[in-house]
């Protein structure tokens, strides 16, 4: 199954939006970072986009893509140029929003925590060594923290995907618009459903307090058992 929708955008974008919208209109199955934890091949997947980051030779596209019709968020973002190139037919949707407001959304949630990148450089799980070295190092220089360089950044990549690729397979979306920008690129009919609004930052940060829970009660529960 060869890629139909590409997502150029950086998270914090509106992409898990778009991800819940593009399987709506039928361009699903949609990768994107959450799918490392919520796919029953979860683990299967970071191992795939481990050799992603740290490949020698050419990679496997259609392999690293098995199963999937369209991809939004990092880290398939930051191979933009790459899916262009290897899916000649795909649409390509570079979701944007204000630059201040994505920092202030990205350092709150994605760049926060045990993702940030002093935490991400003391970690050794596959997750993390890919995260380090796709967006921590090789997006961001691990100064995702310093306001004026990650701006500059978030710019100089939607100014590159605006440049690169031409006009009529590019859409450049933002989720306010809704339905119909999106389903006129596609070519699609637009649902009577409302269009998705999901992974605010406040629900990032409940679920990420949830995992954090979980993470301490598997902890106690391990301690006890000894």
């Amino acid at each position: 199954m060869a890629l139909s929708v590409i997502g150029a955008g950086f998270g914090r974008t509106g992409t898990m939006s778009l991800k819940l919208a593009l399987e709506q209109l039928g361009f699903g199955p949609c990768f994107h970072m959450m799918e490392f934890f919520s796919a029953a091949n979860g683990e299967a997947l970071k191992a795939r986009w481990e050799e992603v980051a740290f490949a020698a030779n050419p990679v496997d596209w259609d392999g690293v893509f098995a199963g999937y019709r369209s991809t939004v968020d990092w880290p398939s973002a930051a191979y933009w140029r790459q899916l262009a190139d290897r899916y000649p037919a795909a649409k390509v949707i570079l979701t944007v929003r204000d630059a201040d407001r994505w920092f202030d959304s990205a350092s709150a949630t994605i760049f926060s925590g045990r993702s940030s990148d002093e935490e991400l450089a003391k970690r050794t799980d596959t997750w993390a060594r890919m995260v380090r070295r796709i967006i921590a190092e090789g997006t961001f220089d691990r100064r995702s923290s310093d306001r004026e360089h990650a701006i500059a950044v978030f710019r100089r990549h939607n100014e590159e995907v605006r440049k690169t690729i031409p006009p009529e397979r590019l859409l450049v979306y933002e989720a306010g618009q809704g339905w119909e920008p999106l389903c006129r690129f596609l070519g699609v009919e637009v649902p009577e459903t409302p269009y998705p609004q999901e992974n605010t930052t406040e629900k990032f940060k409940a679920k990420r307090a949830e995992d954090a829970a979980a993470r301490e009660r598997e902890a106690e529960g391990a301690t006890d058992s000894g």
